[in-house]
């Protein structure tokens, strides 16, 4: 439901902050030349937000030239001179907390307390990190290889990268790519998610004010058909960094590879979350709740298939309803809300299919429904519990991206970590046990970038994340994030001055 109606005033004022327009291009806000507009909607009131010109081609070129424009002189800076950058920037984004947490509130519908406690201070947290990172990035000992010739390696900056982001996290989607990539002396042109632009905006705009110069950052707000396929495409983007379905990342690969870009993909998830008979039953049921509903369950990491053995299988099913019936669904503003709404209409009534699909061939044991009352306008969805759906079904293989936890029964050891990995997907996963050689074997066995053990869903600048299989391949957050915005260069010359007539004697004979 859409209603052309203002948005709250005091959740954030997005239609004066960006009367000049919702593409930053070389250091100023401008307006789209694309001859079309987007409105973003409050998900949780359906009203509007904010209507801008969505980007075309000629504002993606326009900031694919500044960025290029740019390269030169932010990958000549000195890694201290970046990183002084880095540090002046993770200030300015503390100093604006509550308006970075407001306005990613406003846009997916975020409980602020999430926000305020998640986003936005993981957000500082990145950018402190990439900051001291910024000073060690560092090529390889140099050495006499072969003969009378010394080589190293050098890592350098691969010059304009071209980035989309999607709508689960805008805020953090922005800054793991932003900031590893400019930490290394790279530029960027950053497509978000055209339904929440806000706070990526805000963020260059902060950079800028960081005195990171023109041109290194810059957002094009705009459509994946349009303005993100001619990015990928860009003859003068020379790495593509894409964050979304594992469908429309094959898309992206596919338009890469004419150029023949460096490719940076994290893509879709469905997560396992294995409990073992031995497990601590009560932290699992919390881990289970928290993990499946953690940002309405739009998280490619969240906990979306529980796999219990046996004996403890219907108590947790029992259990987990009861807990999840005590979350609080409601206003993303309001001081107690647990759960806020999807970030759209569409995004809720696509989950509601899955879970009407279900009901022929599974359990549906708690939530299934959209709360009406005061909350109708809104895409809001209650939590969601499915039981005793089968392997092959389409809420365990597919990707729900909402909050929907389906729980299935196993019985050997065996039996759990092979369903575990029986998806596509490989980019998170959990075990819970007190066992500590049966964790140690789910976390060699459990194909997927990270495995939490007794735990679900925490992360840290400092370790990496990243999917296997069909969640695509390199690093976020890190010094391996750090590494993928670089590339490699061997250096090797002759310490001798006559090697290299040795090396012509030696091909071609006296001469």
């Amino acid at each position: 439901m859409h209603n052309p109606g203002n948005a709250t005033p005091d959740r954030f004022p997005a239609q004066d902050r960006f009367a000049d327009g919702a593409q930053y291009i070389a250091g100023r806000l401008t307006k789209g030349t694309s001859g079309r507009t987007h409105t973003v909607v409050d998900p949780a009131t359906g009203a509007d937000v904010l209507t801008y010109d969505l980007a075309g081609p000629d504002d993606i070129d326009a900031a694919v030239a500044a960025a290029r424009e740019a390269f030169p002189g932010w990958a000549g800076a000195t890694p201290g001179e970046r990183s002084d950058a880095l540090h002046r920037f993770a200030a300015v984004l503390a100093e604006r907390a509550e308006e970075f947490a407001r306005a990613e509130s406003l846009q997916c519908g975020k409980p602020l307390k999430l926000t305020r406690e998640f986003d936005v201070p993981g957000t500082v947290d990145n950018a402190a990190f990439f900051a001291g990172a910024a000073r060690h990035l560092q090529g390889q000992s140099a050495g006499e290889y072969s003969g009378d010739h010394t080589s190293y390696v050098r890592r350098e900056p691969i010059g304009v990268v071209g980035s989309i982001a999607p709508w689960n996290y805008p805020l953090q989607m922005a800054a793991w790519k932003i900031l590893p990539a400019i930490a290394a002396g790279n530029t960027i042109v950053l497509k978000p998610a055209e339904i929440t632009p806000l706070t990526s905006l805000m963020f260059a705009q902060a950079a800028t004010e960081a005195g990171i110069p023109d041109g290194v950052i810059n957002i094009v707000s705009g459509t994946g058909r349009e303005a993100g396929e001619h990015l990928v495409a860009h003859p003068d983007v020379a790495m593509t960094s894409f964050t979304g379905s594992t469908a429309v990342g094959k898309r992206v690969a596919e338009v890469a590879t004419a150029t023949v870009k460096r490719l940076h993909l994290e893509l879709g998830g469905k997560a396992p979350f294995l409990v073992f008979d031995d497990a601590d039953l009560d932290a699992a049921v919390h881990g289970a709740v928290a993990g499946a509903l953690i940002n309405s369950g739009q998280d490619c990491t969240a906990a979306t298939r529980a796999y219990v053995q046996r004996p403890l299988y219907e108590a947790f099913v029992e259990r987990t309803a009861a807990l999840m019936d005590t979350v609080r669904v409601g206003d993303p503003f309001a001081p107690g809300t647990d759960l806020g709404p999807l970030v759209s209409h569409v995004q809720r009534d696509r989950v509601a299919a899955f879970v009407d699909r279900a009901r022929s061939y599974a359990r549906v044991v708690c939530g299934g429904e959209a709360p009406q009352g005061d909350l109708k306008e809104g895409a809001y969805y209650r939590p969601t519990l499915v039981a005793d759906a089968t392997q092959d079904s389409e809420v365990v293989q597919d990707e729900i991206f909402g909050p929907v936890l389906v729980v299935l029964p196993f019985d050997t050891d065996d039996e759990g970590i092979r369903l575990a990995n029986d998806t596509p997907y490989g980019l998170a996963a959990s075990a819970w046990s007190r066992d500590v050689y049966r964790a140690n074997r789910a976390t060699r066995e459990i194909k997927a970038g990270c495995v939490w053990i007794n735990d679900h869903i925490p992360i840290i600048s400092e370790m990496p994340h990243g999917g296997y299989k069909s969640s695509g391949f390199g690093k976020d957050m890190s010094a391996y994030s750090f590494e993928e915005y670089t590339q490699v260069k061997h250096v090797m010359f002759d310490n001798t001055a006559v090697a290299a007539k040795d090396w012509h004697r030696t091909v071609f004979g006296d001469r």
